[in-house]
């Protein structure tokens, strides 16, 4: 299972949602047919524009939850002090994709950042 981890400032519009995914995927030679579900944290479940994305690809869209978030943080590669700041994790979409992808999940590199929005993949630690 491979899923893409959203973080994103308030009010992002979906064209920026799915340009950083497919971003994201570029940058390491996947097809957006790879991706199993979006994942974001829970401060972000009234971010209109990251369930748009997930309906827009036929994919779910799994809401991290704080203590899961929290539990996945200490994994992340990145470190934003904002991030920190406001969500409590050095970043939502690492912490968000990892968790997402289960007990033994890894990243397959650090958030891409793409204006509004940041997106990291990770990979199920059974598909390793």
């Amino acid at each position: 299972m491979m899923i893409a981890g959203i973080g994103s400032r308030k009010g992002v519009n979906v064209q920026d949602v799915l340009a950083a995914i497919e971003t994201a995927l570029e940058a390491h030679g996947l097809a957006m047919t790879a991706i199993s579900a979006l994942a974001t944290a829970s401060l972000k479940q009234d971010e209109q524009a990251i369930f748009s994305a997930g309906r827009e690809l036929a994919l779910p869209v799994i809401v991290v939850e704080d203590d899961a978030l929290r539990a996945a943080s200490s994994r992340a590669i990145s470190r934003s002090s904002l991030s920190q700041e406001h969500a409590g994790t050095p970043s939502v979409s690492e912490a968000s994709a990892l968790a997402a992808a289960g007990k033994g999940a890894k990243l397959l590199g650090s958030r891409i950042v793409l204006g509004p929005v940041t997106c990291a993949i990770a990979i199920s630690g059974d598909a390793v």
